[in-house]
């Protein structure tokens, strides 16, 4: 069997960036991740038939290390440290952290448990392994044929939305986020490869550092939910935990990877964290989750309210995105900010097959619970409900 991870680039860059926090400021914590499949009832089969699959490509993916020229890349980008490359050269997945099974339900069941440094390089790679998997069972001709359909009238979409734009205004400007929920590698680099040629002036990177090097393109990326949901177990009040997160990633980056993830206790809770110290820092803010509109306003009113001017600061949204959504955002933002678009299933797996909701999350660090409370109630993620009524109330959320 061949391993469909080929490279340990093949993922995200935030996993890098957020390794790199991991390994110099807590590199002894323990962490648990668990999957979980949001739309089952929509899947063509059930995901426990490629579960013997899984295992041999989890067998192959920890075989893997980093080459020379993977190394050499790394030690290319300016924010990562020399250090970091380092311990990289010397990185390899541990198989005895993962286990791939059935639960009590009779559902794909994927667990990973380890320190941190290692458990957390996992999701990327599971949840491309997962998708690759169960799509290979149903690929026909027609649906390829139907993919390049859909992703020739994307282009010529943005190239007529680039016609009714005038020169003065903010440029349109969208990445690939698809990599963890990807057809398949293949698919995504002809997908990124066909956006950067035909419209390189909007589409400014991936966050697949992979493809970025292969195809001489942007990485993307700075943080994930999983880096602030750490330090609500880490030695911190859980009232300062974003704070603290914040503050530890300044520390780090200096300036560099100016873009913080807004919606781990909600939109409203993190606004009142992001004082004029923090958005002063930040270049700018992320959304994935709840109305982005709602929380477009929200972030100008604020920027307002600390007297920053709003069009030095970036809205990069990243929820579910398709171009339409992303130029009637683009539309509504163009004025009061500077506007980006992270699209991922839309560009990556865009099919004509309902693609998986997939996700491989943090639920537990150093012993302790965490918890993600959402802006959109389907994304709540915790294993237990104990401690999420206990987050809401320590951060006032009543809904």
């Amino acid at each position: 069997m061949q391993s469909i991870i080929q490279s340990l680039l093949d993922t995200d860059l935030y996993k890098f960036t957020m390794l790199q926090v991991v390994l110099h400021k807590f590199p002894q914590t323990h962490s648990v991740y668990h999957f979980r499949c949001r739309n089952l009832e929509d899947t063509a089969y059930p995901l426990v038939d490629i579960l013997d699959e899984l295992n041999q490509q989890l067998d192959l993916l920890c075989e893997l290390k980093y080459k020379e020229d993977e190394l050499k890349y790394l030690r290319s980008l300016r924010f990562i440290k020399s250090d970091f490359v380092d311990y990289l050269e010397l990185f390899q997945l541990k198989r005895r952290f993962i286990k791939a099974g059935v639960d009590e339900q009779g559902r794909l069941d994927i667990w990973v448990e380890g320190p941190m440094v290692q458990a957390m390089m996992f999701e990327i790679f599971v949840l491309a392994i997962v998708n690759e998997l169960y799509f290979r069972r149903i690929r026909t001709a027609e649906v390829l044929e139907e993919g390049q359909r859909r992703l020739t009238a994307k282009i010529k979409q943005i190239q007529q939305y680039k016609t009714e734009q005038k020169i003065t205004e903010p440029p349109l400007l969208i990445s690939d986020f698809g990599t963890r929920r990807r057809y398949s590698f293949e698919w995504q680099k002809h997908v990124v490869q066909s956006f950067h040629l035909a419209v390189p002036e909007v589409f400014r990177g991936t966050s697949n550092v992979l493809l970025a090097k292969e195809l001489g393109i942007t990485p993307i990326g700075t943080m994930a939910h999983e880096f602030l949901q750490a330090f609500q177990a880490l030695d911190v009040r859980l009232r300062n935990f974003q704070k603290s997160a914040l503050e530890t990633w300044v520390q780090e980056y200096r300036g560099d990877l100016g873009i913080a993830l807004t919606d781990v206790v909600g939109m409203d809770a993190f606004l009142r964290d992001f004082d004029l110290y923090f958005a002063k820092l930040f270049d700018g803010l992320r959304h994935d989750s709840g109305d982005p509109y709602e929380w477009g306003d929200k972030a100008y009113i604020h920027y307002k309210k600390l007297k920053i001017d709003s069009k030095t600061k970036m809205l990069t949204f990243s929820d579910g995105l398709n171009i339409d959504k992303a130029w009637a955002l683009h539309q509504y933002f163009k004025d009061r900010f500077q506007v980006s678009f992270g699209i991922g299933t839309n560009l990556t797996n865009d099919m004509g097959q309902t693609a998986l909701n997939i996700v491989l999350k943090l639920v537990e660090c150093n012993g302790q619970s965490v918890a993600k409370i959402s802006d959109s109630p389907g994304k709540t993620m915790t294993d237990n409900d104990t401690f999420l009524a206990y987050l809401k109330q320590v951060f006032e959320i009543t809904e």
